[in-house]
């Protein structure tokens, strides 16, 4: 199966809805794991998503389909934080959260630093980035009971 990894259009109407709705179906999994329903991008309408600051990246397979995306945002000169990452649970344990990693540790290999932040008891998505190299830094308690934990992974390996 062949795959590829672009830049997305948050000004195409079909990408945004397709961003959209994967972001649904990979948040609310999500959700359920960390027992938190809030979770911003659950929050978010279409039109939010297309106003956003971040640049989106998606994976797709050899029938054009969106399998994962990841969206990232350089807050701080150098510094680059993973703002979101999303499977199709159609996709999991096919490598797409880890290939979409490594094109971002590539395209963006001048960055001093990658920053990611997930739920603590996201334990798929901890594994991952522990994994791909990132260290926990910090957790914070963001609502009774759910704490999220931020990892660092240091860049220009």
């Amino acid at each position: 199966m062949t795959t590829t990894i672009t830049r997305l259009d948050l000004q195409d109407g079909y990408t945004v809805d397709e961003l959209w709705s994967l972001q649904h179906k990979a948040y609310r999994l999500e959700a359920e794991l960390i027992g938190f329903r809030e979770i911003p991008p659950l929050l978010e309408t279409r039109e939010m998503l297309r106003s956003s600051k971040e640049t989106f990246f998606g994976r797709f397979d050899d029938r054009e389909e969106l399998m994962g995306a990841v969206a990232v945002m350089e807050e701080t000169p150098g510094r680059l934080t993973v703002t979101r990452m999303m499977v199709n649970p159609e996709c999991f344990r096919q490598g797409v959260a880890g290939s979409l990693l490594e094109y971002l540790f590539d395209r963006y290999s001048g960055m001093e630093q990658f920053i990611v932040s997930t739920g603590k008891l996201n334990s798929p998505a901890v594994a991952l980035y522990t994994k791909y190299g990132f260290i926990p830094v910090s957790a914070e308690e963001v609502a009774p009971g759910v704490e999220l934990i931020e990892f660092h992974r240091s860049g220009r390996n």
